[in-house]
């Protein structure tokens, strides 16, 4: 297998994703090794990969990749959600183009449309973080609507039911009028809107009087069944025990007093519309007030709605509005900016709705799980969220968890009579109709005359169970593979489902293992663009991931999402950082190419450049080796990739490679190429959690290996004691020759001209380093002296002065009067910077920091003189 001049990584990666399949690396079973298990956040099933999807699995990748190089037992479970608000609107949107509605269907018909729907679209992310590398138990992969789940959150469902947790109730919901269905709380996004408050005159029953009521929904008047006023305000005592008339209904209400009511907001009085607003109802039930709902499922207005009926709300509102404008009641109109509830998934404005629907009660199961996070024994990564975390947990509220949908898995509620409380909760039908019966105590009751509730449970309901389900471990609590994988290790996602899934997961790992479902809970930031904007396919400021990879191959796509994205902190995506990533994948691939074309000699000693350039490089690469270590232990991935980057950019390939390569046409020494080789190895093996393809195709080309043999599943490299004194003293190497190329440059000096070099070692300078001083210098001749040399040359490294003799190399008294130029300058900039800092008013008034730079200022701008006098004293 040739070496391309250019890496290809279209068809490196294809190549290595199909072998790394092929040979099964990626699949885990139960052994006597220690797990490491990662559960995916699932996306939904008829999702595509967008930008958040691949910094999570990015990271989820890079995880597990690591921990099987480190020994794990790996395995890393993906899987898809059926996300049933989301499929029901696709599935009913496409059977709409066809001319289907779905009151048209049964719900098996339906439930046959939407599986077909989810075969086809489903699972097309799955194939894309392939593309990525991400190596997933792919033989694992769950569905939350597979059987097993399923089953599992019916048991859940019933044990629950069973515990008393769970109630029916009929409550004030968040009502999603284009979905038709009830949303959780968490799925209601709150946005500042424009629109306008109204205020309205209400006639006083009997009277000509008229009570000035303020509101934003003018068309919920139609449902007002009062008036309320403080008690307290004096305004309105001659109202108490009165009556007034709602406007266009001409519905007589009552004007009821409550301390409710604040007297110094709006006009000190409010309407009273129980069915449309939650803090009406608790007035409604305090007060013994009738309910009046005058809104359909989809949001248009009922019979209540007198001559608006069927019309949508917000056509309804203007029309009211006018309505109310010729009846000469709407007394005036403000702008007026307030929060409106929108659905996380449909963007429809949410209506508040009373409904009879299923809850679960959550204080009680919470506490447990908030006692986790709080103890440290689950942790959350960066650990600001706590608090957010403990503020949500401790105000938690019932979880309502039935929707108004077919998608998804129904509630196992049968009802059997007329009453309220005629129904059971059972597994299976046959379990129901045993406990209709005993609960009826009518034992001619039959199959038939079971209903099943028609309401499918929250999405959220299948997905809080997933580390325990997808083990199988709530149908078999007891199976060898939850013992062994569970509790899982990390778990990477956002923070926006911080309480939406990650809190219900802790819930109902205590309260089904006794035990936390990860140790780690790592939360990223959002991908945003330059702008901050948050991106998304509506702004059109999101990039096709598949094509960035197609253009920058899916190892610097990965280096180019990890580069800036720190945990818990938003990431900043300029494509450029997927260039860069594309950038150092071809510096790796150079690299190597480098070492590829080295001829070899068996007969040939080590030079003692190379052999201190591998000492060097060893102790370095141990000490970096200790920082990424540290790195992944707090969850700084992307520091951990930085310090790889650096290791392998500037110390390997800018230096350790110059060090060590042979002469032009000289062999190098089987045992130095040896060296390198182990060298690149171990840098392989830490390189290939972030560019997992590159460092496969280099490490299956330096030698055939067997499938046992491959990279991913070799042994990440172990720490071993390291020189500090060497590092030190190479550091002190490279800045020497980095003054030598300076001069180089600055006096037009060619490097194929070697040069003599001078060395006044007052810092005691190891000399360990010379011979690389001088192969990289390309120095003549490397002399220590006790004198200032004339007529060269000069720059300091810390206390140490170096002088590089020029004579015949340059013009010396051209290079004189530029030192004398340069000078001159220096001097007047240093004395224009002591001027400010004499001036007291200056030091006085300025900002610390503005001080702190004008005296920096000062010490390089006289260190700069020195350096410059010592120049030209040695030329003169």
């Amino acid at each position: 297998m040739g070496l391309e001049a250019k890496y290809n990584a279209q068809t490196v990666e294809d190549r290595w994703y199909s072998y790394w399949m092929e040979h099964n690396y990626f699949h885990s079973e139960v052994d006597d090794r220690e797990p490491y298990t990662i559960v995916i956040p699932p996306p939904n099933v008829t999702g595509v990969l967008h930008m958040g999807h691949m910094l999570n699995n990015t990271l989820q990748d890079v995880l597990i990749r690591r921990a099987r190089l480190k020994g794990y037992n790996a395995c890393w479970v993906p899987g898809t959600d059926h996300a049933s608000i989301a499929t029901e609107a696709k599935v009913v949107a496409k059977l709409q183009q066809q001319g289907i509605h779905k009151s048209d269907l049964t719900r098996d018909e339906f439930l046959k449309h939407a599986w077909e729907w989810t075969h086809t679209h489903g699972g097309i992310i799955l194939e894309q973080l392939k593309k990525l590398g991400a190596s997933c138990d792919w033989e694992r992969t769950k569905f939350t609507m597979d059987d097993d789940m399923s089953a599992s959150v019916i048991k859940v469902f019933v044990d629950l039911y069973n515990k008393g947790h769970i109630y029916r109730g009929y409550r004030m919901v968040n009502w999603d009028p284009q979905a038709k269905t009830t949303l959780s709380d968490e799925e209601v996004n709150y946005e500042e809107k424009q629109g306008n408050l109204y205020y309205l005159n209400y006639r006083i029953d009997g009277s000509d009087e008229f009570l000035t009521i303020a509101t934003t929904r003018p068309e919920t008047i139609l449902g007002d069944t009062a008036i309320c006023i403080n008690p307290n305000d004096e305004r309105f005592s001659h109202l108490k025990g009165k009556k007034a008339v709602v406007p266009i209904c001409n519905r007589i209400i009552p004007i009821i007093e409550d301390d409710y009511v604040d007297i110094e907001f709006g006009t000190g009085c409010l309407k009273v519309t129980p069915a449309h607003d939650e803090n009406d109802k608790m007035l409604g039930d305090k007060h013994d007030l009738e309910v009046i709902d005058i809104l359909n499922d989809d949001g248009s207005l009922n019979q209540y709605g007198l001559h608006y009926e069927g019309k949508d709300r917000f056509v309804a509102r203007k029309e009211i509005v006018n309505e109310l404008e010729t009846m000469g009641v709407l007394l005036k109109t403000e702008q007026h900016t307030h929060k409106v509830g929108t659905s996380e998934r449909t963007g429809a404005v949410i209506e508040p709705k009373l409904s009879d629907q299923w809850f679960l009660k959550m204080k009680e199961l919470a506490q447990p799980a908030l006692d986790a996070v709080l103890e440290k024994d689950v942790h959350l990564v960066p650990e600001k969220f706590v608090n957010t975390y403990r503020h949500w947990m401790e105000n938690v509220r019932d979880w309502n968890i039935s929707r108004q949908l077919w998608w998804g898995q129904q509630i196992p509620a049968y009802y059997y009579g007329a009453g309220k409380n005629d129904f059971v909760v059972a597994e299976t039908l046959e379990d129901a109709l045993v406990e209709a019966r005993k609960k009826s105590g009518n034992n001619t009751l039959n199959i038939a005359d079971l209903t099943q509730d028609p309401d499918a449970l929250d999405t959220w309901f299948s997905s809080w169970l997933w580390p325990i389900s997808v083990f199988g471990g709530i149908l078999e609590p007891d199976n060898k593979e939850i013992n062994y994988y569970y509790p899982t290790n990390d778990l990477v996602t956002a923070p926006e489902i911080l309480f939406f899934w990650v809190a219900r997961m802790i819930i109902a790992g205590y309260e089904y293992r006794n035990e936390k479902p990860f140790t780690n809970v790592y939360l990223t930031g959002i991908v945003r663009d330059k702008q901050r904007r948050k991106m998304s396919k509506s702004l059109g400021n999101s990039p096709d991931p598949i094509e960035l990879m197609d253009k920058y191959g899916a190892d610097g796509v990965r280096v180019g999402m990890l580069l800036s994205s720190p945990a818990g902190n938003d990431l900043m995506f300029d494509e450029d950082l997927c260039k860069q990533g594309s950038g150092f994948v071809t510096k790796i691939w150079n690299a190597y190419r480098l070492i590829d074309g080295w001829d070899v000699s068996d007969t040939q000693a080590p030079t003692e450049t190379a052999t201190i350039a591998i000492d060097w490089y060893r102790a370095k690469f141990q000490k970096t080796l200790v920082e990424i270590e540290d790195h992944f232990n707090k969850y700084r991935i992307s520091d951990a990739l930085m310090a790889t980057y650096k290791l392998i950019w500037d110390d390997f390939c800018s230096w350790f490679l110059e060090m060590v390569k042979p002469g032009y046409g000289d062999p190098i020494a089987a045992s130095t190429r040896k060296e390198v080789i182990a060298i690149l190895e171990d840098n392989l093996k830490i390189l290939h959690p972030f560019v997992p393809f590159i460092s496969e195709e280099i490490w299956q080309h330096i030698t055939k290996r067997s499938p046992e043999e491959a990279l991913i599943i070799a042994s990440w490299p172990q720490e071993t004691r390291t020189s500090e004194k060497l590092i030190a003293d190479f550091g002190i190497a490279s800045e020497v020759i980095s003054g030598v190329r300076t001069i180089r440059k600055e006096k037009n000096i060619s490097f194929r001209d070697s040069i003599s070099l001078w060395v006044i070692n007052n810092e005691g300078q190891s000399k360990d380093f010379d011979s690389v001083i001088q192969k990289l210098g390309n120095i003549s001749e490397l002399k220590y002296t006790s004198e200032a040399i004339e007529g060269a040359l000069t720059f300091r490294v810390k206390s140490n002065e170096y002088f590089i003799p020029i004579a015949g190399a340059i013009d010396v008294d051209e290079e004189i009067e530029k030192l004398q130029q340069e000078l001159k300058y220096t001097e007047g900039f240093l004395k224009s910077v002591q001027g400010k800092l004499k001036n007291e008013r200056f030091v006085s008034g300025a900002p610390a920091q503005v001080v702190a730079m004008e005296k920096q200022k000062e010490a390089d701008a006289i260190a700069k003189i020195e350096t410059l006098k010592t120049s030209l004293a040695s030329l003169k």
